[in-house]
């Protein structure tokens, strides 16, 4: 019968109580007996069939729930057998009187009835199918815990130990200082052990070969023709580096003239340049400027770099050997319509702190320039673009080249390259 189980015969359901849902496997208080829970309100227990009388002779008392017996008028394989080691559970007996169990688990059995209750007079409405948890210790702080007992202050139990947080509190215990000869050793600690001359020059040669690289730009950034209201011409935008990430020499050139081989203006600049933040160049040196007013050698002070949202700016003041002081600003920004489509808008102010006639320059601002460029890169190092430039000339810089015949507003078509390598 290793596998046969039965529910024992349902006695009589006493009156006054309310077993629509009551659980399989719980017993009624047997007939004829005192019901210890007369007036209680068991709806929230399970009710189960009632099962088939037992075969004579069997011993059932430890048959497990849910096996069932022989039925009824054949013959029993196991009469005479005792049933007393298989695995069963006992017929449950009688709730003791004043017991909340209507929230009692499937597999709880009350006490038997003529028992004495040992468990009278508690509650165990909140009773699982687990051990009772011992009583916990009076006067400590449960709130943040778990299953651990209340008084302790456990709020910060789950940070790691001495990590800063805002938690922080003046209480928290002081870091240890580092001993006294943690820093009394060379700077190097390789040098303990080996040749400290080999180690420095093995450390050179390691800042030689991946922390100061040296690098060569020349970047062709306008080489163009022009058309507009004016004569034709061309013009030139060059410069480019030599030198680490942090010093390099930097030169730049601008021309400027007119296809009938006159040069309006052309200049050079030798630079020392120095980074000093991330993005930006210092800059200072010497420019020489030819013009056919007359030529300049100036004092160069200004910086380079790229400004936030990509904007490339280039801002220089400049004092000429005969003491004049100009400035000029430029800013260009690339605005990418596809992988190869590019438009750059592009604008310079020139400014002057005074009047300058041999130049035909006028204090204030001199002339302001605006355009734009679409270009096309066939590669990284070769594109070439069409665009539209504008400039305007102001106060008696105008007032100049009105005198000479010439106009102080131009827009120009312009068709050239860029390039560099």
């Amino acid at each position: 019968m290793s596998t046969m189980g039965q529910t024992a015969p349902a006695p009589a359901m006493p009156a006054g109580h309310d077993m629509s849902t009551m659980q399989s496997g719980q017993q009624p208080a047997a007939a004829g007996q005192a019901d210890p829970h007369a007036g209680h309100d068991m709806s929230t227990m399970r009710q189960a069939a009632p099962a088939p009388a037992m075969q004579a002779g069997h011993d059932m008392s430890t048959m497990q729930s849910g096996q069932q017996p022989a039925a009824a008028g054949q013959p029993d394989p196991h009469a005479g057998h005792d049933m007393a080691m298989m695995s069963q559970t006992a017929p449950a007996p009688a709730m003791p009187a004043g017991h909340d169990m209507s929230t009692m688990q499937s597999g709880q059995q009350p006490a038997a009835a003529g028992q004495r209750d040992p468990h009278a007079g508690h509650d165990m409405s909140t009773m699982g199918q687990t051990a009772p948890a011992p009583a916990m210790p009076a006067g400590h702080e449960m709130s943040t815990m778990g299953q651990m007992p209340p008084g302790h202050d456990m709020s910060t139990m789950a940070m790691p130990p001495d990590v800063p947080t805002s938690a922080d509190n003046p209480g928290r215990p002081p870091e240890m200082p580092l001993p006294p000869g943690a820093t009394s050793g060379p700077a190097h600690a390789a040098d303990t052990l080996f040749d400290p001359a080999e180690m420095a020059a093995a450390r050179e040669q390691l800042r030689v070969e991946n922390g100061d690289v040296r690098t060569t730009a020349v970047i062709i950034d306008q080489l163009e023709a022009s058309f507009g209201d004016g004569e034709e011409g061309y013009a030139l935008d060059a410069q480019g580096w030599t030198g680490g990430d942090i010093n390099r020499f930097w030169w730049k050139s601008e021309v400027e003239g007119d296809f009938d081989g006159e040069v309006e203006e052309a200049e050079i600049q030798a630079l020392y340049s120095r980074a000093f933040r991330p993005f930006f160049d210092f800059q200072t040196g010497l420019r020489q400027t030819y013009r056919p007013e007359g030529d300049r050698t100036d004092l160069v002070v200004g910086v380079q770099g790229l400004a936030p949202y990509w904007f490339e700016v280039d801002a220089a003041a400049f004092l000429s050997n005969k003491g004049e002081l100009t400035a000029r600003a430029e800013a260009e920004y690339d605005q990418r319509i596809t992988n190869r489509w590019i438009v750059q808008p592009r604008a310079e102010v020139v400014l002057s702190a005074e009047d300058i006639p041999e130049l035909r320059i006028g204090s204030g601002l001199t002339s302001l320039q605006i355009g734009a460029r679409l270009r096309y890169e066939f590669h990284k190092e070769f594109a070439p673009y069409v665009g539209l430039e504008w400039t305007k000339s102001f106060g008696n810089t105008a007032d100049f080249l009105e005198a000479d015949g010439r106009s102080s507003e131009d827009t120009r078509l312009v068709v050239g390259i860029r390039t560099w390598f």
